[in-house]
C-alpha cells in the first residue's frame, strides 16, 4: 500500500494553476477532463505519486460539480488524498470487517488531451462533497504511472533545476569549461568539513512543500 496522489481543489481551474505555478515555480501539466464536469492538472511528486489540481472543467459551461466540495468552494484547499493498495477489493473487505466502511468501489475515467481514455476504480462515500481526513482507495489496473501522468511524470530534479534558474541561481558550468577552484579544497575536507554543507532539496520542491503545508493548515482550520 502506498500514496497515489494528493487532491488540491480550486474554485477556478485556470486561475488556480496559474497561482500554483507563480508560488512554486512548478508548472502543472494538463491532465484531462472527467465525465462529472471536472478537469485536472498534474504535478509529479516522485516515481509513483503526484499532486492533482482539480476544479470545474473550464470547457463545460456552467459546470458546478459537487466532488470535493467544488460546488461551494471559494478558495483553494487540500481536499483529499488517495492510497493505492495491492488489492483494492480485499482491502475494502478487510476494512469493513474491522469496523470501517471506505465506501463502494466505482469505475471512473478521464480523457487526456491526446484523446487517450484512462480508466480506474476507487472507493466513494455517499456524499462526494464531504471533506474527510481518511484517504480513499484507488486501483489503476494495468495503467502505468507514466501513462496516467504524461509529461508530469518528469523527474523532480528537472523541476528543481528549472526553478533554480528562474530565481537567478547560476547554472552549472558546461562541459569543457574549467571549474573555479574551491577555497579550502582538500584542506577543508581533511579537517572534516562536508564537501557540500548546504546542499539539500531544490528550491522548486521546497517551495512546493511550503505551499502545500500552508494550504493543509488552512484546510484543517475549515474542517
Amino acid at each position: 500500500m502506498s500514496l497515489d496522489h494528493l487532491v488540491y481543489a480550486v474554485p477556478d481551474l485556470e486561475e488556480g494553476v496559474a497561482a500554483f505555478a507563480e508560488r512554486t515555480g512548478v508548472r502543472p501539466v494538463k491532465g484531462g477532463s472527467h465525465p462529472g464536469g471536472t478537469a485536472n492538472y498534474l504535478v509529479g511528486l516522485g516515481p509513483t505519486a503526484y499532486l492533482e489540481i482539480i476544479g470545474p472543467d473550464p470547457e463545460v459551461e456552467g459546470a458546478r460539480p459537487r466532488a470535493f466540495g467544488l460546488e461551494t468552494l471559494t478558495e483553494a484547499r487540500l481536499a483529499a488524498w488517495a492510497i493505492r493498495p495491492e488489492d483494492l477489493d480485499a482491502t475494502v473487505e478487510r476494512a469493513r470487517r474491522r469496523g470501517y466502511d471506505p465506501g463502494e468501489v466505482h469505475p471512473l475515467s478521464r480523457r487526456t488531451p491526446d484523446g487517450t481514455l484512462l480508466e480506474w476504480r476507487l472507493t466513494r462515500r455517499d456524499d462526494p462533497a464531504a471533506i474527510r481526513p481518511v484517504p480513499f482507495l484507488i486501483d489503476w489496473g494495468a495503467t502505468a504511472h507514466t501513462r496516467r501522468l504524461g509529461a508530469a511524470a518528469a523527474h523532480p530534479g528537472r523541476l528543481r533545476r528549472r526553478h533554480a534558474r528562474r530565481r537567478g541561481t547560476a547554472r552549472r558550468p558546461r562541459r569543457g569549461r574549467r571549474r573555479p577552484r574551491r577555497r579550502g579544497g582538500a584542506r577543508g575536507r581533511a579537517e572534516g568539513r562536508p564537501r557540500h554543507p548546504e546542499r539539500k532539496g531544490g528550491a522548486g520542491m521546497s517551495s512546493l512543500r511550503e505551499y502545500l503545508s500552508q494550504k493543509a493548515g488552512g484546510a484543517a482550520g475549515q474542517a
